[in-house]
């Protein structure tokens, strides 16, 4: 079964986008219409209990974006196994490289993170704009055939990466009397810093890190330094060996 929630029919969509599109070029610009069927509010909330031949993609409800890994205590069982190797399937890495190419590129003003196999084939896909998401999904699809938008779901995050970027790297430039070891975006929603155990019980350090990042929430926990090679000791042969 498939429930579908719609403001217009697809004739009355089609006469829409056809209103508003040259005649001359709607033969050919299939990218261009899709895009303005959706401009034009159709397709939304669609609900889909499998994923079908059809294409759709699926809002998971404007919900949060979920969580990339299980609480602690509870481990994430691989989603397929190659050759008796873990891995991702091969559907949910395909259109999660394609998606995450769109995302970093034309789509960076809404993209903001996306979990592969969330559940096992799928990719959850978290921007600050469905509709601007559903955009990124299709031209993802045509950047990359082989890449299903049926297995996207939706989520809606507050913040895009960009933004998040962007903030963290005013952090890491504030001068705030505690030091700042790493700031890392958390699903779209905070950043999230990791300094001394006694900056993690300042709420004023709190409160200038969130002025200086333009009011996104900030969490501040105890961490260690980064260390880098020549902090271990490693000489310039030590750390050719150790490379990945």
């Amino acid at each position: 079964m498939m429930r579908r929630t719609m403001h217009r029919t697809t004739a009355q969509c089609l006469a829409v986008v056809s209103a508003s599109v040259d005649r001359a070029v709607a033969v050919t610009a299939v990218v261009s219409v899709s895009a303005a069927v959706l401009l034009a509010g159709c397709g939304n909330a669609v609900q889909r209990d499998e994923v079908g031949s059809a294409g759709e993609i699926r809002l998971a409800s404007p919900s949060a974006c979920p969580e990339s890994v299980p609480g602690p205590g509870t481990p994430r069982a691989a989603p397929t196994l190659i050759d008796g190797t873990p891995a991702n399937t091969p559907e949910g890495e395909r259109l999660s490289r394609a998606v995450g190419e769109q995302g970093r590129g034309a789509f960076a003003d809404v993209y903001s993170t996306q979990i592969t196999d969330h559940p096992a084939g799928r990719v959850a896909l978290c921007v600050t704009d469905l509709a601007r998401g559903r955009l990124l999904v299709s031209a993802a699809h045509v950047a990359d055939p082989e890449a299903d938008p049926a297995r996207a779901d939706l989520y809606l995050s507050p913040y895009s990466r960009r933004a998040l970027d962007a903030a963290a790297d005013e952090l890491i430039r504030l001068k705030a009397g505690f030091p700042i070891h790493t700031v890392s975006g958390q699903r779209g929603t905070e950043l999230k810093v990791t300094s001394s155990q006694a900056s993690a019980m300042s709420a004023e350090f709190k409160a200038r890190l969130e002025e200086a990042a333009g009011g996104i929430p900030v969490r501040v926990t105890k961490g260690e330094p980064v260390r880098t090679a020549e902090d271990r000791g490693l000489t310039a042969e030590d750390q050719a060996l150790t490379a990945p």
